[in-house]
């Protein structure tokens, strides 16, 4: 069963920078795409950052410029650099890895960004 395990997340500054991680317990190359949720209290998910297997990436208007999605495909890990932080950012955030229509996801991390 494919597991994928986020880390980095955190209590930030606002305008302070974080690097979430996201292991993947199979070979990245599997999925159509890989990428990062959020969920912020009484909020819907929201899709943040998606990467394809081209290396191409996708934003949400509102981290576009701040944010960046990569992945290393030797160690089946996608990152999400997280610049300029403000609290609206913070949330749960989701790694996911998706096959056509199907999704697996990781279990969340919380960020915060917070004075």
């Amino acid at each position: 069963q494919v597991q994928l395990v986020e880390s980095g997340g955190g209590l930030v500054q606002p305008g302070g920078t974080l690097t979430l991680s996201c292991a993947v317990s199979i070979n990245i190359f599997e999925f159509n795409a890989l990428g990062w949720y959020r969920q912020a209290p009484g909020k819907q998910r929201e899709l943040v950052a998606s990467i394809v297997v081209d290396g191409s990436a996708n934003y949400a208007s509102s981290v576009e410029g701040r944010f960046t999605i990569s992945r290393n495909n030797a160690e089946n890990t996608v990152f999400l650099q997280m610049n300029s932080l403000q609290p609206d950012d913070t949330a749960v955030y989701y790694c996911y890895a998706r096959v056509l229509r199907r999704y697996t996801w990781g279990q969340g991390t919380q960020v915060t960004v917070s004075s």
